[in-house]
């Protein structure tokens, strides 16, 4: 930390909703924040208390390093850089090491963001973890498969969501995706297909322990979403299960050396009540994840991730936190073939008394893809008695729920 009295923050940031507030995430009058952001962020900034403030058209590092030379120059250094989206970390860590700030470097990071590496680390520490192996341009579908097994997942090692992943059922199919990949193939990872539940542990680090800590279950995945079928999260009840999923939990984040800071670990439950890990992320969840986190335990995810990575203290003690809570969310996609405009939607609040909450798409809007998981079908919070009854709900929300398209193909929904 700088002997300036006022502590100096660089923010990158491409939030366009309450979770890029950062002046919201510290006490008022406690520190200067300047800004790079991408233009749809501006709205939400504080640009009239701001240090600085610079509107960029990317978030690439080359982008990024020039300006952050420049503003570092002009305002005399920076205590912390933050850049809370998965998308940012690394670049964020890129920044601290060529800047001389404080923080996460690139090491520490990859570790969150290179699927290989993070198996590697946690595999080492006795847990269990997928069978896998990194892909080169000497890479068979035939040594894949004696190495891994049938079926498995080809997947890029430094990708998000379920972005790029592809269930493979034989070696014909394989063997033409390491074809297809060519001279990408050394970004690819392969790695054992394991059945079971898929559950994603969040929360906030604090010295080596749990500050905060959530379990849920997915209705359907991530990869399921990508290609058209809802996506739904219910959180865990109190008992032996979620006992052990976050012990399993700490432990994969020891193994990883996070002290201070937060996450978003994907882990499986098999047919035999085995953990098994997935992948784990270096920030809050996406999705509805901050929403209904903050809504049913009053936590804010983004402004404790914010305060972890720049050492300020936690914006709400543990105790101070509920436990026992029930509740979910469910994310309907976008409607498929694209383009497609939204010609009607329904409502399901006071339908399925569970949802309390819910974001549909005004009539008219026009969806093309690349929505995420924020611009979309739909979206619905749930809250209910316990797990069993919100998962009920859940169901509910994608058999009635209804979103009517128009678009210039043969199979309008």
């Amino acid at each position: 930390m700088s002997s300036r009295e006022i502590p100096q923050y660089l923010v990158v940031n491409r939030f366009d909703d309450e979770f890029g507030e950062y002046h919201r995430f510290v006490e008022p009058g406690s520190c200067r924040l300047a800004y790079i952001t991408l233009p749809c962020g501006l709205p939400i900034l504080d640009e009239e208390s701001a240090l600085d403030l610079v509107v960029v058209d990317d978030l690439e590092i080359g982008t990024l390093l020039p300006i952050a030379r420049r503003l570092a120059e002009l305002h005399g250094g920076f205590d912390a850089i933050v850049g809370p989206s998965e998308y940012d970390v690394l670049s964020t860590a890129q920044l601290r090491e060529e800047l001389g700030v404080p923080g996460w470097r690139p090491e520490f990071v990859t570790a969150f963001r290179d699927k290989a590496r993070m198996k590697d680390l946690v595999g080492g520490a006795g847990l269990r973890v997928p069978r896998f192996c990194r892909l080169d341009a000497g890479s068979t579908a035939a040594g894949i498969a004696a190495e891994v097994g049938l079926p498995l997942i080809l997947k890029p090692r430094a990708g998000w969501s379920a972005r790029g992943v592809v269930l493979v059922r034989d070696e014909a199919e394989l063997a033409a995706l390491l074809v297809e990949q060519g001279a990408e193939l050394e970004g690819f990872e392969c790695e054992e297909y394991v059945e079971g539940a898929i559950l994603h542990v969040d929360g906030i680090r604090r010295d080596g322990k749990f500050h905060f800590v959530s379990a849920s279950e997915y209705i359907n995945t991530c990869l399921d979403f990508l290609t058209g079928t809802p996506l739904g999260s219910v959180l865990l009840d109190p008992g032996a299960r979620l006992d052990r999923v976050t012990e399993f939990t700490g432990g994969c984040l020891d193994a990883l050396d996070l002290v201070d800071g937060p996450f978003h670990l994907e882990l499986f439950d098999t047919p035999g009540g085995e953990l098994v890990f997935l992948e784990v992320g270096l920030r809050p969840g996406g999705a509805e994840v901050p929403f209904v986190h903050r809504d049913l335990f009053g936590i804010d995810l983004f402004a404790e991730a914010f305060r972890a990575t720049i050492g300020l203290p936690p914006a709400v003690p543990a105790e101070a936190l509920p436990d026992g809570v029930a509740g979910g969310w469910v994310s309907i996609p976008e409607p498929r073939p694209y383009p497609s405009t939204v010609v009607s939607r329904s409502s399901l609040l006071g339908t399925v008394d569970e949802v309390y909450a819910e974001v549909v798409p005004d009539v008219g809007t026009v969806f093309d893809g690349s929505g995420g998981y924020e611009h979309i079908g739909g979206r619905f919070r749930l809250r209910g008695t316990d797990h069993a009854a919100v998962r009920r709900a859940a169901l509910a929300v994608m058999d009635r729920y209804r979103l009517v398209v128009e678009h210039e193909g043969p199979d309008a929904r």
